[in-house]
């Protein structure tokens, strides 16, 4: 490839559909580094930064923000500005104190929604898969890229592991610790995460099992009592009875 459309910029037209570029003002649109969340799911911070937040009017200001230091994400300060920021993702503004939380939503497939202080420590994620370690410990691989070590006193103990793929673990950031684990059943609440329903919140009514994850399908009923249905793939468990996290009225049908 080798030229600027190369490793470094994407072709504005091949940039991920939901980018928030206006795709006549800008040619190259910069590409996300390689990090906890694929190309296919996550935006640049530049782009967070002038085109979601508009905080800077211009590529060049938002990286002097970022380079600062001013940007944290998931608790962390992230001086690259191409770094990959994705669904659940907590972004904060230090120098304002402004905290977001993206969030998938309807149309725009992910949106900053403002949270308290006391929201931001924590993070929803589903368990992708799981592995046994030495010792007989499992890791539990995350969405977006985490994973977390849960230690077990006898491996020989089944019921030490209480973890399936699908569930959800809601952990503090950035030290990882698992404070809530919320099944992917009958009675939880998901949202969606992509798909045409996406950033829809239901209860699941029903689970028909396929071979694989997007050959099951998923029932939910949403808060006006409307049933729909997608595949296991575009489910995120968020609760049992109410969402571990806040969420705009509008998503929440009330």
């Amino acid at each position: 490839m080798g030229s600027m459309g190369g490793s470094r910029h994407l072709k504005r037209l091949a940039a991920p559909w939901f980018y928030p570029i206006l795709r006549k003002e800008y040619k190259w649109v910069v590409k996300p580094s390689p990090g906890p969340h694929s190309l296919e799911t996550s935006v640049p911070l530049i782009l967070v930064l002038r085109d979601m937040l508009k905080i800077a009017l211009t590529s060049r200001e938002a990286i002097k923000i970022i380079n600062e230091g001013a940007i944290k994400i998931d608790g962390v300060v992230r001086k690259n500005y191409k770094f990959p920021v994705g669904l659940m993702d907590v972004v904060e503004i230090t120098r304002t104190g402004e905290i977001y939380r993206v969030i998938p939503y309807p149309t725009v497939y992910m949106k900053l929604h403002p949270i308290e202080r006391q929201e931001a420590g924590i993070k929803p994620l589903r368990i992708e898969n799981k592995t046994t370690v030495k010792g007989g410990h499992i890791q539990l691989n995350l969405y977006g890229g985490y994973n977390v070590l849960v230690r077990v006193s006898d491996p020989r103990k089944a019921d030490e592991d209480l973890y399936n793929t699908m569930d959800t673990v809601v952990i503090t950031v950035p030290e990882k610790k698992i404070v809530e684990h919320i099944p992917f059943e009958e009675g939880s609440l998901a949202i969606i995460i992509g798909g045409k329903n996406v950033g829809r919140v239901g209860r699941v009514v029903k689970i028909t099992k396929g071979m694989r994850r997007h050959r099951t399908i998923v029932s939910l009923e949403d808060p006006s009592g409307h049933v729909f249905q997608t595949t296991a793939d575009k489910i995120f468990v968020i609760g049992k009875d109410k969402p571990v996290i806040s969420l705009p009225k509008e998503v929440l049908g009330r």
